[in-house]
């Protein structure tokens, strides 16, 4: 995987799945992959699953109006996101909250691969600022 940054889109995964969202007028592609997370019946989640669906929480966090920095690689999210008329659900919160823990569990390859890094603790604190942005402060 080519990874530049720890935000959500600092990886070749994440900006396919962009790339995917825009053939989308709804939440189904943000939800199925939360789901393929959440539904996995692997003993370790694998990185490409997780990568995914850390995008699909930045969608989330950006539809509740808590988007994370500007970066220029996410304009496009923004567009959609802008033309989105759709509303973030109760029953959606609760698997961004299922898929998040799956994420960052010991049997999450991506954690793995990021703790295997020296930028784990980067990655860590991406991560919990993104939970707080989707779940709010007490996540």
């Amino acid at each position: 995987m080519g990874t530049w940054a720890t935000d959500a889109f600092g990886n070749d995964y994440a900006m396919d799945w962009a790339q995917d969202l825009h053939e989308y007028k709804t939440l189904e592609l943000v939800e199925t992959t939360l789901d393929n997370v959440i539904d996995s019946q692997e003993a370790e989640l694998e990185a490409p699953f997780a990568a995914e669906a850390l995008a699909a929480l930045e969608v989330i966090a950006r539809l509740l109006g808590k988007p994370g920095e500007d970066d220029p690689a996410t304009a496009e999210v923004d567009e959609w996101v802008a033309a989105c008329k759709k509303k973030v659900t109760p029953p959606l919160l609760e698997k961004a909250r299922l898929a998040l823990d799956r994420i960052v569990a010991e049997s999450s390859e991506l954690r793995q691969l990021w703790q295997d890094s020296e930028h784990f603790a980067d990655w860590q604190a991406d991560v919990a600022q993104l939970r707080a942005r989707v779940l709010g402060p007490q996540a």
